[in-house]
């Protein structure tokens, strides 16, 4: 196979992402470049992950105390959801199982009997992470209290520009070459279309086989040069506008979670780094003016900001194919999904995975393509599902944004999804779908929707048997987390070395 040359337009997380992985992975003889400007600033705003950035960086070799204290990282073991269901109530998406299943049935319909006997408590009551989030603990590896709880999965907070410049050092020294300057114009092959190289403002021409757009919302080569098209979300996801600014720590102790709380037009993030916390409020701009959402944010920080607001403008979808010819996009350069679940950066990683799994012998063949985009697309659609449901499942009607939202039509597939929850507690995932039915499970009841019956297997077991069972599973998650460490005594432990930039 003849050796392939890799150009990486745009650096960011997503460009030092791709450079990283690429050359960690591809054979001998293979050269990857990327290719971006220090006059061009990045986005930088997505500092909430997923459990699957770990994996990520395990496959780097990354050691993960280092990579925290490099990048200044925390620990995430979920999301609470403030004032979304009505104002004044609060529920967490806790990463991890919750509860335990029993013979044939998943636990949620043993748990929505047991509620209704009296005998369970809140569903956050049968999460470990949620229980360890609360109680400030933290914990890495095997569990040491019962062999019947599964390992404690977590995320990271972090800050994105010192991960892409962590990444840019290790992609830098397994050889991957940066390229200095600004895309001043893209050439195509007379032939089939393909994208033949890139000429920079100064003269300099880049030249490769496969090219991999990581541009920002610009998408130079994928919608620029290829006229990919995009798919327009926005009557679903009608937030188009965030407002972003870090803050100084104030005297809340810090959690292992992100915050996300509605506000009267949109929802405000709060993700806690170690030396600052990162703030935005993402809006529509249909419901509220920029100046008047600037001053809600502001209004509520933790401490004092630490740099001017950074406005955003930008609108959900995603381009009509990931990837078009010779070019694959990535990060913001391939679509925009609205962030309250911290998807952004996992799609970044799901795309270089897909694109190893699919990586061409030669020319990019049409057929690799579009399976590549089938698997995105079932990706992309099942996400956007997953975070429309926040916004249509509510009980709040008190603003017209809110009205507009519970007004909505939804996808298909999500009203399918929320009918056979509300009709017996069923959830099915499917295929790859990356919300587990535990992520489903917690967001469906936290937005208030009730199933009206469970599975009639759940009624196998006797009501005082059903009470041992739910107080064991809950009494099990309390003796474990009371013997794990202490958040503050964890981070401690991954203290910043002097000289890490703040």
């Amino acid at each position: 196979m003849k050796p392939k040359r890799i150009i990486i337009i745009g650096g960011g997380t997503a460009g030092w992402m791709a450079a990283a992985c690429l050359t960690r992975f591809l054979p001998a003889g293979w050269t990857v470049a990327l290719v971006e400007s220090d006059a061009i600033g990045t986005v930088g705003v997505g500092e909430a992950t997923i459990p699957q950035i770990r994996l990520f960086n395990q496959a780097l070799g990354i050691d993960e105390d280092e990579f925290l204290t490099a990048t200044q990282g925390t620990i995430k073991l979920g999301i609470e959801f403030s004032d979304w269901t009505r104002p004044g109530h609060r529920y967490m998406h806790a990463f991890g199982a919750i509860g335990r299943g029993l013979g044939l049935l998943e636990f949620q319909h043993y748990w929505l009997r047991a509620r209704a006997a009296g005998v369970a408590g809140e569903l956050g009551a049968y999460s470990l992470n949620e229980h360890a989030a609360r109680a400030r603990r933290m914990q890495r590896g095997t569990l040491r209290s019962s062999p019947h709880l599964a390992e404690m999965p977590y995320a990271f907070h972090f800050d994105a520009g010192l991960y892409a410049a962590y990444l840019r050092r290790r992609a830098e020294a397994a050889r991957a070459q940066r390229i200095e300057g600004k895309v001043a114009d893209v050439r195509l092959d007379g032939e089939g279309g393909n994208v033949a190289g890139v000429t920079l403002d100064d003269g300099r021409q880049v030249d490769g086989d496969l090219f991999i757009d990581c541009s920002g919302f610009r998408g130079l080569l994928i919608e620029g040069a290829l006229a990919t098209g995009y798919d327009d979300w926005s009557h679903w996801l009608i937030n188009d506008r965030a407002i972003a600014v870090p803050c100084a720590h104030g005297d809340t102790p810090q959690l292992p979670l992100t915050g996300a709380t509605a506000r009267d037009a949109g929802w405000q993030w709060r993700i806690p780094l170690r030396h600052r916390i990162g703030n935005g409020y993402v809006y529509s701009s249909h419901h509220i003016a920029d100046e008047d959402a600037e001053r809600i944010l502001l209004a509520h920080l933790d401490g004092a900001p630490q740099a001017e607001p950074n406005r955003l403008r930008f609108l959900s979808g995603k381009r009509r194919k990931l990837w078009n010819r010779n070019v694959v996009a990535l990060g913001l350069a391939s679509g925009f999904m609205e962030p309250l679940e911290s998807t952004s950066i996992h799609l970044v990683q799901s795309g270089i995975s897909r694109l190893l799994k699919m990586l061409p012998t030669g020319a990019a063949d049409p057929a690799v393509a579009a399976e590549y985009n089938r698997q995105s697309d079932f990706e992309w659609e099942r996400i956007r599902d997953f975070i429309i449901l926040h916004f249509k499942a509510t009980e709040r009607r008190d603003t017209p944004y809110w009205q507009d939202r519970a007004a909505m039509p939804i996808p298909d597939t999500l009203a399918a999804k929320i009918e056979q929850f509300r009709a017996q507690g069923l959830i099915f995932r499917e295929h790859e779908e990356l919300f587990t039915e535990s992520g489903w499970l917690q967001v469906l009841v936290g937005q208030g929707i009730e199933p009206r019956a469970w599975h009639p297997l759940a009624n196998g077991i006797g009501e005082a048997d059903l009470a041992k069972y739910m107080a064991g599973i809950s009494l099990m998650i309390e003796r474990e987390v009371a013997a794990m460490q202490s958040y503050d005594d964890f981070l401690a432990a991954t203290r910043p070395a002097a000289g890490v930039a703040a």
